[in-house]
């Protein structure tokens, strides 16, 4: 059994800036489910939204997050990130992490979609993930464990409700428990929950799902951010093509040359992500393709290699025309949290996409995300470093788990392998029952086709009854220690869907990532500032919704 003071799970840039700030005093462990920069934060094009500018100015950044995220955001939590977003970036500088300049050495500020100023920061033009990434894991050296290839399938709670590790699942089947007096979740969301998507292989939802199973408190599921512009070939989905080329001059555009967003929105082709998503996807939806007209950006392959060699890569002449689809991006919603990051959950904590602070509201501004990871990760670790508090490892707690794990490794004893055959079409044994799962391919196709980026109370409907044939309720109250990590993966996807498909059939508006054909417009009066809770009940068998304002 390990033990830490402090268990992150997860390795992108919330959980290394966290990993990073951490008193050298503390014993930090990092699981991830695969390898240290295997994930959405390592892929990110796009850069940090910082208002740094001589014209800008932190209230202005403050104002466009809230337009985009269409006021469903919390202020105070919007205030004080923008607020601190140039003294983040100047702790990086100063760090050694570089960022792209002009030729006088000043900071080069790009502009994306919804700001109103240029305030984009960006490395190594189009990958400004990577350059964060290379830079908080090269200056953590020695500060913490890094344990790869490992599955986290459970949290450990303790007989009071509180949160005290998890236990995860090597790829030879081995299953170890970790004990910790502060419990992170730093696991994305869950971008491949859909066919379409700009979300590594590894960002599944695995987090969420793993929360709302121990009874913390889930929010805003329903706001799924698609991106405008993923490469798009043979109807298949290949990789993003960042909001900075359209900043850039960028035009989308028919076969035939002809724009599509001028008399759809004043901001045109960098009018908000929704509505550039939901543009692109009619015109596809009635049979025209849409392309991306770059030729107006001077030295294109310089200022956007990845996207170059994306392009390349999967031969597109880019300098022509690259043809564009929506595809499942970001997460607004998630597991809820405060401006630390702690969740409902005593010695639970969850920061990066994963969590929900209320920053992103409806539908997040364009490079506000790596923000957040930064931001939260400072936070949590400020608070953790100062208030000394800890989540009560006591002598019995740590027996219990003990005798707890004793159980786990006398039940598995008793299944065999052909118990838990990995074709997903057929019956999984648990230690009391069989439960179907569902392929993952087609969890993904019914979630893109029935609560993608247009909805109905049908289409909905059709997929929540669909996901409930699987018997959720039985799955939250089963032990999931002898699956296959592949039958665990499509487990979480199928609870995390549920949560999704239940709170988009609940919100009967559109509002930001959100939108129902059946109910077009925003409704204020009945919606504004409300947001859709889900939490488990006491005795962990039922599910409770709840509307809170």
């Amino acid at each position: 059994m390990n033990k830490a003071d402090v268990l992150i799970i997860g390795s992108g840039v919330a959980a290394l800036q966290l990993a990073k700030r951490l008193g050298d005093d503390k014993n930090v462990i990092v699981i991830t489910k695969s390898f240290l920069k295997n994930g959405n934060s390592n892929l990110a094009q796009g850069g940090v939204a910082a208002a740094i500018g001589e014209s800008d100015h932190p209230e202005s950044h403050f104002a466009d997050t809230l337009e985009a995220g269409r006021f469903h955001n919390e202020s105070a939590t919007v205030l004080a990130v923008t607020r601190e977003a140039p003294e983040l970036i100047e702790e990086l500088w100063a760090e050694g992490c570089r960022f792209d300049t002009d030729e006088k050495g000043r900071l080069l500020l790009g502009m994306e979609g919804a700001h109103r100023e240029h305030r984009i920061v960006h490395g190594g033009g189009d990958a400004t993930g990577q350059q964060i990434m290379k830079h908080l894991a090269s200056v953590s050296v020695g500060k913490f464990v890094v344990i790869e290839n490992i599955f986290v399938f459970e949290l450990i709670m303790d007989p009071s409700g509180q949160c005290i590790g998890a236990k995860g699942k090597k790829a030879d089947g081995h299953v170890e428990s970790f004990l910790a007096d502060h419990v992170v979740l730093a696991t994305g969301g869950c971008g491949q929950l859909y066919s379409h998507t700009s979300n590594a292989e590894t960002v599944s939802g695995d987090g969420i799902a793993l929360a709302y199973k121990a009874g913390a408190e889930v929010v805003d599921m329903e706001f799924i951010q698609f991106h405008p512009t993923l490469l798009y070939l043979d109807g298949k989905t290949h990789g993003l093509i960042s909001e900075a080329v359209r900043g850039e001059g960028g035009r989308l555009v028919t076969d035939k040359g002809e724009p599509i967003m001028d008399d759809v929105h004043p901001m045109g082709d960098l009018a908000p992500r929704h509505i550039v998503a939901q543009t692109i996807y009619e015109y596809i939806r009635k049979g025209t393709q849409v392309y991306l007209d770059v030729s107006l950006i001077e030295n294109f392959a310089v200022r956007f290699p990845t996207v170059t060699t994306l392009c390349e890569k999967n031969h597109v002449d880019w300098k022509k025309q690259i043809p564009v689809a929506p595809g499942s991006h970001f997460l607004m919603g998630g597991v809820k949290t405060d401006l630390i990051g702690r969740t409902s959950i005593k010695g639970l904590y969850a920061i990066g996409e994963v969590a929900c602070t209320g920053l992103h509201g409806a539908n997040r501004l364009a490079s506000n995300s790596l923000l957040e990871g930064l931001f939260m990760g400072k936070k949590l670790a400020e608070w953790i470093n100062e208030s000394g508090e800890r989540s009560g490892l006591n002598p019995r707690s740590i027996e219990w788990c003990k005798l707890n794990e004793m159980e786990t490794v006398h039940s598995l004893n008793g299944i065999k392998n052909e118990d838990h055959p990995e074709d997903s079409g057929s019956l999984i044994g648990t230690n009391n029952c069989n439960i179907r799962l569902p392929k993952a391919k087609d969890i993904q196709q019914s979630m893109m086709d029935n609560v993608g980026i247009v909805r109905s109370a049908e289409g909905l409907a059709r997929q929540k009854q669909w996901l409930e044939g699987f018997q959720i309720d039985e799955w939250m109250k089963t032990d999931l220690d002898h699956l296959t990590i592949e039958e665990m993966t499509r487990v979480f996807m199928l609870i995390t869907s549920w949560l999704i498909t239940d709170s988009a059939l609940k919100r009967t508006e559109s509002r930001g990532g959100h939108f129902r054909s059946d109910y077009p417009c925003e409704k204020n009066h009945d919606w504004m500032g409300r947001k859709i809770i889900h939490k488990r009940n006491g005795n962990n068998e039922q599910i409770k919704t709840a509307v809170a304002t």
